[in-house]
């Protein structure tokens, strides 16, 4: 520690879901699709470990660009590409959310956008999700940010708030930058990408790692205004002008080309995620409402953490965050008909 920085010394690391290896774990806690990538995806990946390795990739990643741009119905100079949403949502806390006026986020929601914060000295403030655990719209159409970043649907909790309602937060705050993570909004929300060629302002941020079951693959985009990419752009090439592989190229480019695989994939995921629900209501669960592949819930009777370590001895591992009003919660992935079994049955037991 001698040799650290104040920075480093002052920083509070976000904390990723636990990656055990444990014979037989039921894993429920990191969101990562129960399903495999497309085939497709996995065959251009195969045939891109060859010679070509030996070169950089394209640095701008234009071919998976003009693949997003298609699929999205917007240009190529509205997409810009990174490895992972993560490091996406980086560039974005330099490029366009460091302002005189404070980030503006909600009370609970993905917990790196404090320490990206804390990161870059943007400062931060929070507007508190209803009783509901739904974020406000109204508290963010105030006008005294310097921009706003929110998940969409929310994350840990699930809820998504309606395109129209994203409209309108936008529209009262045109002088300022507003950015949508949505991380999850292919499992049931209605994304804001459309709103883009109306608000410039309005920056949309996307993963790989959650629909389209590649989360070991790390690729991210976002989708706005060509002035925004821009902007992420200077940033990148001050940080890393080779962000995405060539392997990673190729199976992003091959998975949005498999919309059938993909359109398929996530009919299972929110069917299951009903099936889950049903289940945690009958063993007396509140169940928020998700339109993710996850579900938030809490049990009257027992607080989150002992429910948690209750099911860990039981070889399920689950997301519990020791976090003001949500320490009750359980973040449940959606798995596979077989591990949402093996889930309810350890809650039994538990649950005596």
């Amino acid at each position: 520690m001698d040799f650290w920085s104040d920075k480093a010394r002052g920083l509070s690391p976000y904390t990723p879901g636990e990656q055990p290896r444990i014979e037989g774990l039921v894993k429920l806690n990191t969101n990562e699709s129960p399903l495999p990538p497309s085939p497709r995806a996995v065959e251009a990946m195969q045939a891109a470990a060859g010679d070509a390795l030996r070169l950089y990739p394209d640095p701008e990643s234009v071919a998976l660009r003009e693949t997003l741009a298609r699929y999205h119905g917007v240009a190529p100079s509205n997409v810009f590409v990174g490895n992972s949403s993560d490091e996406v949502l980086a560039h974005v806390f330099v490029a366009l959310l460091k302002h005189d006026r404070p980030l503006l986020a909600p009370d609970v929601t993905y917990s790196f956008y404090p320490v990206w914060a804390k990161l870059y000295d943007v400062a931060y403030e929070t507007a508190a999700v209803d009783e509901g655990m739904r974020i406000r719209v109204d508290d963010f159409c105030r006008n005294s940010a310097g921009a706003i970043v929110f998940a969409n649907p929310n994350a840990p909790t699930g809820i998504a708030l309606s395109r129209d309602a994203v409209a309108r937060m936008v529209a009262a705050n045109p002088s300022i930058p507003v950015v949508v993570d949505e991380a999850y909004v292919d499992f049931g929300g209605e994304t804001a990408i459309p709103l883009i060629s109306e608000f410039p302002n309005l920056l949309v941020v996307r993963t790989f790692s959650k629909s389209r079951a590649l989360a070991g693959l790390r690729v991210g985009y976002a989708i706005g205004d060509a002035g925004l990419i821009e902007a992420l752009s200077r940033v990148k090439n001050c940080f890393n002008s080779y962000p995405v592989g060539r392997i990673a190229q190729a199976g992003a480019i091959a998975s949005v080309e498999d919309d059938d695989y993909f359109q398929a994939g996530l009919a299972t995921i929110v069917a299951e995620r009903a099936r889950m629900t049903s289940a945690l209501v009958e063993l007396g669960f509140e169940v928020l409402p998700s339109s993710a592949n996850f579900v938030f819930a809490r049990h009257g009777a027992f607080g989150g953490a002992a429910l948690a370590q209750a099911l860990r001895e039981r070889a399920v591992l689950v997301r519990h965050f020791n976090a003001p009003r949500i320490a009750d919660y359980l973040r449940i992935t959606v798995g596979t008909a077989e591990q949402t079994d093996r889930l309810i049955g350890a809650l039994r037991k538990a649950l005596g």
